[in-house]
C-alpha cells in the first residue's frame, strides 16, 4: 500500500492550460489516480491474504524473494500511467503495455532508456506523465526496498532485505546498523536532489525542469523532460554542475557519509574512489586527444573538447546516460572506450548501475594472484584491500562468478537479439529519427549508410546499455535515437535486462527456477 503514495505527487503536475491538449492532460491525472487506486486495492487484497501468516524470522531466501517481486510488481504498477493515460511512442501510436513496462522500468532501475519520440509535445506525453517518468528515478535512486526500510523499519527483516538489494559489495563494518545505514542513505540522497533542485533553478531551468533533472542526476538515471536531453540548455554552468553531481552520485554513499564525519581526507584514502576518479580522468584525456585528432564536433577547442568529453565520460562511467552531444558519431576510439566503460560503473553502494568499480580492483587483484600462483604454486599470498586482508574465502569465488553470469546474460541476450530481431528495425529505427528531427544541432539525427552492417555493434551496445542501466548506447539506440524501433519481444528482454542490471542479477534469476520455490 506505500507503494500507492508516490502515485498522488506527480498528479499535481496537472496542467489545464496546454491547449489544445487540455483533455489529454487531464487524462493523465485521471490515470496517475485510477493508477493509485488500484495500488491501494492492490495493497487491500494482499493484506488480507498475509493476515494470517504468524510471523517469523526472514531468511536469505525469503529476503531474495521479496526484493525480485517487489521490482516486477513495481514495474508493472508503474506502467499503469503510461498505459492508461494513453501516452504515444509518436504521434497518434499509444504506447502497448509491454512499452509502458519498459518505460516504467527503465525508469525504477534508474536506466533512462525510453521508448517516446517525442517528449516536447504535450499532444503525446501529458506534462504529469512526464513528471511521474522522472518520480520514478527518484524513488529508484537508492531502490525501493531500501527506501523502504528506512521509513517502514523492517528491523532484521530489513536487514534482510537491505542485503539482498544493496548493490555490490559495501562497507558494512563501518554502519552496521541496517536500518540507520538506509535512513542515513536516504538522508543524503534527498539533500542532495534539494541542493542540485535549487543550484538548477538559480541557473535558469524552470521550478518543474529542475525537479526532474535533479532526480535523473541524482539516481544517475538520465531521463530529461527535452528530446535533445540536457544538450537543450546548451549550458556550461548547468553540465559542469551536473558533472559534480553524478560523480558524488556514483560515490558510495556509506563513503559519503564517513566523509561528512571525517572531512575530505576520508575520500582520498579509499581505493574504490581513487581508481574512480583516475578512470574518469585517464578515459577524458584519451577521448579529447583522440576527439581533436580526428577533428571530431564538439572537439574545435581545449575548452569545448573537457567540456563534452569530460560530460559524455561521467555520464556513461556512472550510467546516468545524459547527453550533450552525439558521440556516436565520435572517433572509433572514443565510441569503443565508450562502450567498455558501461562495464564499468560506479562504485559499490551508489546509485550507478553497473558492474561497479570495487569489483573491477577485486577481479585485477584475483587474477594477479592466479597468476603469480601458476609459476609460485608454492607461495601463498591473501587478498588485500585498502590495506585490509580479505579474510573471507567465499569472496573472490563470488566475485568470479558475478562476472561469469554477467558475461554469460550478456553473450545469451546479444545472440537472441541479433537472431531474433527482424533487419526492419533497423530502416524503422532511422525513419523514426529523421521524423522527429526537430532537435538542437547538436544532436540531430543522423541517416547512417549499411545500417544492416550495424547489426551486431548495435545489438550488443543495446544489450550492454540496458543491462548495465546506461540507457544510450551506439547506432539505433545511440544518443540521437531510442529504443521505439524495436518488436515487442526486444522490449521485454531490455526489460528484464534492466532488471537483472538493477537488482544485482541474482534477486531476480532466482525467480524463474522451480528450486527456489521448493520448500526444503
Amino acid at each position: 500500500m506505500s507503494f500507492s503514495l508516490p502515485f498522488a505527487i506527480p498528479a499535481l503536475a496537472h496542467r489545464s492550460d496546454l491547449e489544445p491538449a487540455a483533455a489529454f492532460e487531464t487524462r493523465g491525472a485521471q490515470a496517475l489516480l485510477v493508477s493509485l487506486a488500484i495500488c491501494v486495492s492492490l495493497g487491500v487484497v494482499l493484506r488480507l491474504i498475509g493476515r494470517r501468516h504468524r510471523g517469523g524470522p526472514l531468511y536469505q531466501k525469503e529476503a531474495m524473494a521479496i526484493v525480485g517481486l517487489s521490482w516486477v510488481l513495481a514495474t508493472v504498477l508503474g506502467a499503469l500511467p503510461f498505459y492508461l493515460s494513453g501516452t504515444c511512442i509518436r504521434e497518434d501510436t499509444p504506447v502497448t503495455f509491454i512499452e509502458s513496462m519498459f518505460e516504467s522500468q527503465s525508469g525504477f532501475s534508474t536506466t533512462g532508456a525510453t521508448i517516446l519520440t517525442d517528449l516536447e509535445s504535450p499532444a503525446s506525453v501529458p506534462h504529469c506523465i512526464l513528471f511521474w517518468r522522472s518520480w520514478t528515478h527518484f524513488l529508484g535512486g537508492l531502490g525501493i526496498v531500501v527506501l523502504f526500510v528506512a521509513i517502514l523499519g523492517q528491523g532484521s527483516a530489513g536487514k534482510a532485505m537491505m542485503r539482498a538489494e544493496m548493490p555490490g559489495p559495501t562497507k558494512e563494518g563501518s554502519m552496521p546498523r541496517m536500518q540507520h545505514t538506509a535512513l542515513v542513505f536516504a538522508a543524503i540522497y534527498v539533500g542532495l536532489n534539494v541542493v542540485l533542485t535549487i543550484i538548477y533553478k538559480i541557473l535558469g531551468m524552470s521550478l518543474f525542469d529542475a525537479l526532474c533533472h535533479a532526480f535523473g542526476t541524482m539516481a544517475t538515471g538520465g531521463f530529461s523532460t527535452y528530446n535533445a536531453s540536457l544538450g537543450h540548455f546548451d549550458s556550461p554552468a548547468i553540465e559542469y554542475t551536473t558533472i559534480v553531481f553524478m560523480i558524488l552520485s556514483g560515490t558510495n554513499f556509506t563513503l559519503l557519509y564517513l566523509t561528512l564525519l571525517g572531512g575530505p581526507k576520508r575520500l582520498l584514502r579509499d581505493v574504490e574512489f581513487r581508481t574512480y576518479i583516475g578512470i574518469i580522468a585517464v578515459v577524458t584525456v584519451g577521448v579529447i586527444f583522440f576527439g581533436i585528432r580526428a577533428n571530431d564536433h564538439g572537439f574545435s577547442s581545449v575548452g569545448e573538447s573537457i567540456r563534452y568529453g569530460l560530460f559524455q565520460v561521467v555520464s556513461i562511467l556512472t550510467t546516468t546516460g545524459y547527453g550533450t552531444a552525439d558521440f556516436d558519431s565520435w572517433n572509433n576510439f572514443s565510441r569503443g572506450i565508450l562502450l567498455l566503460l558501461m562495464f564499468v560503473g560506479g562504485c559499490a553502494g551508489s546509485t550507478g548501475g553497473g558492474l561497479k568499480v570495487i569489483r573491477h580492483i577485486l577481479f585485477y587483484k584475483i587474477l594477479r594472484l592466479e597468476i603469480e600462483k601458476a609459476h609460485r604454486p608454492r607461495v601463498v599470498r591473501f587478498l588485500h584491500v585498502d590495506g585490509s586482508t580479505v579474510e573471507d574465502p567465499k569472496l573472490a569465488h563470488g566475485i568470479v562468478v558475478y562476472f561469469s553470469m554477467i558475461l554469460a546474460i550478456f553473450v545469451f541476450s546479444w545472440l537472441s537479439l541479433i537472431t531474433f530481431e527482424p533487419n526492419s528495425t533497423w530502416g524503422a529505427s532511422e525513419r523514426i529519427a529523421v521524423e522527429e528531427s526537430a532537435r538542437s544541432a547538436d544532436l540531430r539525427p543522423r541517416m547512417r549508410e549499411n545500417t544492416l552492417d550495424e547489426k551486431l555493434l548495435d545489438s550488443a551496445s543495446a544489450v550492454a546499455a540496458t543491462l548495465n542501466n546506461i540507457g544510450p548506447g551506439l547506432g539505433v539506440v545511440g544518443a540521437t535515437n531510442n529504443y521505439a524501433g524495436f518488436s515487442q519481444g526486444a522490449k521485454l528482454l531490455f526489460v528484464w535486462l534492466m532488471m537483472l542490471g538493477r537488482v544485482e542479477v541474482f534477486s531476480v534469476i532466482v525467480l524463474v527456477f522451480p528450486a527456489f520455490w521448493r520448500r526444503v
